[in-house]
């Protein structure tokens, strides 16, 4: 028996705003589609918390022993400046200002994204296909939507006519918005659009002669809606009607509500089962924003070399960090959070490095079993990993305690808490073991704190060229002290 017929997991539906019992469509198989990244510039940290989310899912699921086909594409076309039908192509915009070819753009910030992932220990997905690579099925569905009477041409670009779909199904039904509602917040069209009415939205774009990405199709040479792609992409590798569509909360509107739309007008049903979105990542309680520099890049939190942080962490502390959040909650990124975060993980790691110490006993004191059920209690309560993470810290309060002679395990138990601990902290959340002593930046942190002790020392005995000197020296190097209320700290510049 697999573990998935023992464990049923409740998924909270977007479409339905409740918890519902998981049924895949066919037993024992799911198929997942996320949407990626436009790759037109480093991937940011919010990018990289929803991904994690659906990792974290996909591992999950694999481990419950589903055979799971999960796709995540690659948006290298079609996704204008502003998400709607106006403006530069993002891709095209980037080459132009950089004076090189899209793809180039395209290929330099796909290295990265991978990277980024890579280095947070990221399972990859089971196809990641890309926009232009499907642009025959793109322009295929497209005529279908035409002939089903739900899309109109104007001038050599096509559009998905709204007004006429809601009059047979409900848009709007994902994001909980009335077509009246809006309509009546949506400035009239200026008289310059091609558009009937200001809801619908671009199925294919007619390219201005100076637009670089083209292709011919039956209307004209030019490009794809944005919303195109993901229809396109998820029917044709997982059927017409799959199990799981994830992605962020900001997708919700109007990107996910327009792939329902288009897959109802072409296939004649909804197309998922189960919407789920994950929530925003904020930082130090505002907006993530590079005007305003509350904002880091993902790279820069294992360098240290970003201002909204003292030191350089771990890629698996950052991941650890997250995960401490539910992924329907707001995450609040913060230094304080992160020294925290790292503290507990180390403290962690110490304690199941001890495990293979433990020496068994006759009989177990602490109920293995059922703590082992409250870690998948945790997981199929719609993913809580913060739930789980409490129960993996449990555990190593039950390490420490039988190492000390205060609780004792039998030889069976011992066995159980080290496959579950391991299954759970390694293959399901991804959780990397690294120790304080392993990781690079602790040595740099353990060096630079050694100095600050004796810089605080040099002051105490009013040896102040000697305290001027540690700093100034460590600022040469790019180690920058900042002295405050509760204590020195510093950051890697």
């Amino acid at each position: 028996m697999q573990l998935y017929q023992s464990n049923p997991i409740k998924i909270y539906n977007s479409l339905t705003g409740t918890k519902e019992i998981f049924k895949p469509i066919t037993e024992g198989y799911v198929g997942m589609y996320v949407c990626g990244p436009t790759v037109y510039s480093n991937v940011h940290l919010g990018n990289v918390r929803t991904f994690m989310s659906f990792d974290v899912i996909f591992r999950y699921l694999k481990h419950l022993g589903y055979k799971i086909r999960y796709v995540r594409n690659i948006t290298d076309a079609g996704h204008l400046e502003n998400d709607a039908d106006e403006g530069e192509d993002r891709i095209a915009k980037k080459a132009r200002l950089e004076q090189i070819e899209p793809m180039e753009v395209v290929q330099r910030y796909t290295v990265d994204f991978h990277n980024i992932l890579n280095t947070f220990n990221f399972l990859p997905p089971s196809i990641e296909p890309t926009a232009t690579g499907h642009i025959i099925e793109q322009i295929e569905l497209i005529k279908t939507i035409i002939d089903n009477g739900f899309a109109y041409e104007v001038n050599g670009s096509v559009y998905f006519d709204v007004h006429k779909f809601n009059e047979t199904h409900d848009y709007g039904k994902l994001s909980k918005r009335k077509l009246e509602d809006l309509i009546h917040n949506t400035r009239e069209l200026d008289g310059q659009s091609d558009k009937k009415n200001p809801q619908d939205f671009a199925l294919w774009k007619k390219a201005e002669p100076q637009h670089i990405m083209r292709w011919p199709s039956p209307w004209s040479d030019g490009f794809p809606g944005w919303h195109l792609e993901c229809t396109a992409m998820s029917t044709k590798y997982l059927g017409e009607h799959f199990d799981i569509h994830g992605g962020g909360m900001d997708l919700k509107f109007p990107h996910h509500e327009c792939e329902i739309a288009q897959n109802e007008a072409a296939k004649g049903q909804t197309p998922v089962n189960y919407w789920m979105h994950a929530n925003m990542l904020i930082m130090n309680g505002k907006k993530m924003a590079k005007s305003t520099g509350n904002y880091i890049l993902p790279g820069e939190i294992f360098t240290g070399e970003n201002t909204n942080i003292t030191k350089a962490f771990a890629p698996t502390v950052a991941r650890f960090f997250m995960l401490q959040a539910h992924y329907r909650s707001i995450l609040d990124f913060t230094n304080d959070g992160l020294l925290a975060s790292e503290k507990g993980f180390y403290r962690l790691m110490d304690a199941i490095n001890l495990l293979d110490d433990l020496k068994p006993s006759n009989a177990s004191s602490i109920d293995i079993q059922a703590w082992k059920q409250s870690c998948y209690d945790a997981m199929n309560d719609d993913f809580n990993t913060p739930i789980l993470i409490a129960n993996l810290f449990e555990a190593a309060k039950y390490i420490n305690q039988i190492k000390d002679g205060s609780e004792t395990i039998n030889a069976d138990d011992l066995v159980l808490l080290k496959t579950t601990i391991n299954a759970f902290l390694f293959d399901v959340l991804g959780l990397e073991n690294v120790t304080k002593a392993e990781s690079g930046t602790d040595k740099l942190s353990g060096a630079v704190d050694i100095l600050i002790k004796l810089r605080q020392d040099a002051r105490a005995n009013k040896d102040f060229a000697l305290s001027d000197k540690i700093r100034d020296e460590l600022a040469e190097v790019g180690i920058q002290l900042k002295d405050g209320k509760e204590g020195t700290s510093f950051s890697v510049n």
